[in-house]
């Protein structure tokens, strides 16, 4: 029976780099900190609200400076592809401010 042929120093089980995206995008993400999230977290809301970063205090209420539904779900979609964690399309509803969704990704990302 062929064995299959490994790289001199690799053990044959060693994964591709499609297979690892996700899994090192993720790490990336969790060793980021509380304030790399919070510094994408508000370029992604001014962008969607077309003002500018300093613009937006990290205490605003989102739906006060009027981040929509259409918007809010898009960002959930942004968070999932960002930092590899699956969230609730209620993402910004239940964390309605930049600082309280930082906190709840970085937890997320450390509970990993």
């Amino acid at each position: 029976m062929a064995t299959p042929a490994t790289t001199p120093g690799t053990t044959g089980t060693e994964t591709t780099g499609a297979e690892t995206t996700g899994a090192a995008s993720a790490a990336i993400a969790a060793s980021a900190g509380a304030e790399a999230i919070r510094t994408w977290l508000t370029e992604r809301v001014a962008y969607f609200l077309d003002v500018r970063p300093q613009d937006i205090a990290a205490d605003d209420l989102l739906v006060e400076i009027g981040l929509d539904s259409v918007y809010a779900l898009t960002l959930c979609g942004d968070v999932e592809d960002e930092f590899g964690i699956l969230v609730e399309a209620t993402l910004a509803w239940d964390h309605p401010t930049i600082d309280a969704l930082t906190a709840h990704i970085h937890s997320e990302l450390a509970a990993r």
